[in-house]
């Protein structure tokens, strides 16, 4: 009993500073001018060995290393499996069938997932040698191609709704487009995933992409007309996300992502598999972000992105040369994401203007790219030192979103909050 006790205690130590921290960074982002995730994701990164852990080794070491690392990480998981339910949710795929915005959806999104996919698997096999030598070059190419591909669709969300741009056109292409790149981007994932753990072996390889495609087809034929008959009995008895709908979601949801894990492709496609099919219950995904939603954000959320800044060692880059490969890794990210999307909107009619940004729109990555990069490391097809410039990368090109927008969207004739 007491060793227990002892355990909860330095657990509750953690997720006190960690929840703290979360709220602090949030509060200082807004302050700035920046989102929410901005400040949490800094926060999460300092609280790690690059700050923290440099000024106070014995402090740092006696919040986050009494304890085993296997709650937190547990906690860090489950998380995650949620919140990739709650970025299911907020895809609205209705954006896809405007008429008016088919093609310019179309030329944007195959421009932003074209462009920085082959400058990231260029990079990400040149430079494997040096940056992961431990990796598999082509498996390290297609990561890094993954991960400068990503757009993140939730702070993309945000950032539209501060600049009151949900309802224009320019806002239905960037979501639309987004949507299109994440949905791309995680399938991607998942069968590079599958491709790594199958070792090129032709016949696993095989099974494990029928499987991904028999959940799909199961999620969308199977589970989506259940759930959504529950979701309507629910409503009908006067309850839009009652105790018995919210247990039986929450069930479907771990069966999801235990699903998915058996399959090889990671627990998190199935919770967010499992959103994607309930997207248009609108009603549902209200209740779902005031009574659940809130939560994870505010408690989950801290928790991956610390965890992710614990893992995170700016320190680490101690040489000019790995700086330099840090700033070619911006550089490029940065050209493919803006480089597509400006392409692909100036050949659908839009200005100079318009085009710029949307194409910093797109290049927004946060929490999505820190997802795509903790599976690299977790599978071993990055390096340590290539995960800590795909954070700075991520974090730079969230940074810049805000600024660059306001900048722009003066010179446009787009009215902004």
């Amino acid at each position: 009993m007491h060793s227990n006790e002892k355990l909860l205690f330095f657990i509750l130590l953690e997720l006190a500073i960690i929840v703290l921290a979360g709220r602090l960074g949030g509060a200082l982002a807004r302050r700035c001018g920046q989102t929410a995730a901005v400040g949490e994701i800094i926060l999460g990164i300092l609280l790690g060995p690059s700050l923290f852990g440099a000024l106070s080794p014995a402090g740092f070491a006696f919040v986050f290393h009494s304890a085993p690392p296997e709650p937190m990480l547990i906690l860090s998981s489950l998380g995650l499996v949620l919140l990739m339910f709650q970025v299911g949710l907020e895809f609205d795929f209705n954006h896809l069938v405007e008429r008016t915005n088919r093609a310019a959806v179309a030329r944007v999104s195959i421009a932003c997932l074209a462009l920085p996919f082959g400058f990231g698997f260029a990079f990400g096999y040149w430079s494997a040698p040096y940056l992961s030598p431990k990796a598999v070059p082509l498996y390290s190419a297609l990561f890094v191609a993954t991960a400068f591909s990503i757009t993140a669709l939730p702070i993309l969300g945000r950032i539209m709704i501060d600049f009151d741009l949900t309802r224009t056109r320019l806002g239905v292409i960037a979501i639309s487009s987004a949507a299109v790149n994440d949905v791309v981007g995680w399938l991607l994932l998942a069968l590079i995933t599958t491709l790594v753990v199958s070792n090129f072996d032709g016949g696993r390889f095989a099974l494990r992409v029928f499987a991904v495609a028999l959940f799909a087809l199961l999620c969308l034929k199977i589970a989506r007309p259940l759930l959504k008959r529950a979701i309507a009995r629910s409503a009908a008895a006067g309850a839009t996300l009652s105790a018995n709908l919210l247990g039986g979601v929450l069930a479907a949801i771990f069966v999801a992502a235990m699903t998915t894990y058996q399959i090889g492709i990671f627990a998190i496609f199935g919770g967010f598999m499992l959103g994607v099919v309930l997207f248009d219950e609108t009603a549902f995904v209200a209740a779902w972000r005031e009574r659940v939603g809130q939560f994870v954000l505010v408690f989950f959320l801290p928790i991956f992105f610390t965890y992710t800044g614990l893992r995170t060692s700016i320190g680490g880059l101690d040489q000019a040369a790995d700086w330099g490969w840090c700033l070619v890794v911006i550089v490029l990210a940065t050209a493919g994401k803006i480089g597509g999307a400006y392409l692909g909107a100036r050949r659908s009619g839009l200005d100079h203007s318009e085009s710029a940004i949307l194409g910093f729109m797109m290049n927004t990555r946060a929490l999505m790219e820190l997802i795509v990069i903790n599976v690299g490391l977790d599978l071993g097809v990055i390096s340590q030192k290539m995960f800590t410039m795909l954070v700075i990368m991520a974090i730079v090109s969230t940074v810049a979103t805000t600024p660059a927008l306001r900048y722009f969207l003066r010179r446009s004739n787009l009215a902004y909050a």
